[in-house]
C-alpha cells in the first residue's frame, strides 16, 4: 500500500470502525489525531492496530509517535 490516497482511505475506514463520529476530512495533515478526533489511548491503540492490519506494515510501539498527524502516517506508511 504505497498510493496516499489508498493510505487515507484505510485510516477513515479503521477510524469508523472504533469512533463512528469522528470524521478524518476534517482533520488537517499537522493536527494531532488524538486532539482532532478525540480519541483516548485505548482508541488510538486500536487505530494503530487497524492500520498496521490493513496496510500489511508492521508498527511497533516506538514509532507511535510517528503517527499522531495525518501527513506523518501517510508518510510512515508510504516508506
Amino acid at each position: 500500500m504505497k498510493n496516499p490516497n489508498d493510505i487515507r482511505q484505510l485510516a477513515a475506514d479503521v477510524l469508523a470502525g472504533i469512533a463512528p463520529e469522528a470524521d478524518l476530512s476534517t482533520v488537517g495533515d499537522h493536527e494531532d489525531l488524538r486532539e482532532a478526533l478525540d480519541l483516548d489511548s485505548m482508541d488510538f491503540l486500536n487505530f494503530i492496530i487497524g492500520l498496521s492490519q490493513g496496510s500489511g506494515v508492521p508498527i511497533p510501539e516506538s514509532d507511535y509517535p510517528r503517527l499522531f498527524t495525518l501527513q506523518g502516517l501517510v508518510a510512515y506508511l508510504t516508506r
